[in-house]
């Protein structure tokens, strides 16, 4: 059986957001939007594996809070597990992969047009980004 490979998504939380990141790169994927992230290296999990990528990708630290239901398929051999991450240190830059970077609320989401496979992530990502908005403070 052909090993799967795991690519992961973070969607990362600040101040009642989500950012969306827009490819530059690889051709057919350039001007479409996405969770950054990328793949998993051997020995890594996938929290450590996302903090590295989005340290790399955006330049910023985060912390992976927990991953969302479900994996969506990417190209033949890879599959996307998205997580949802809390900003902790950096103002995301466009270091690799991805031209411009924005900040949306959930009644937002839907401005960007989303990779196909990073849609059902994103309406998670926005239910559960809603849900803390409503949520009393602690």
């Amino acid at each position: 059986m052909a090993t799967v490979r795991v690519v992961v998504g973070g969607a990362v939380f600040d101040q009642g957001r989500l950012l969306a990141a827009r490819r530059s790169a690889p051709p057919e994927l350039a001007g479409r939007w996405e969770l950054p992230g990328g793949k998993l290296e051997p020995g890594e999990s996938a929290e450590q594996a996302l903090v590295r990528e989005l340290r790399e990708e955006l330049g910023v630290e985060t912390e992976p809070l927990e991953r969302l239901a479900g994996e969506w398929p990417l190209k033949p051999g890879y599959v996307l597990q998205v997580w949802t991450a809390r900003l902790v240190a950096g103002e995301p830059r466009p270091l690799q992969d991805h031209d411009e970077l924005c900040w949306l609320t959930p009644d937002r989401v839907d401005d960007v047009d989303w990779l196909e496979q990073d849609r059902p992530a994103v309406a998670l990502a926005a239910r559960r980004l809603a849900a803390m908005d409503q949520a009393p403070p602690r």
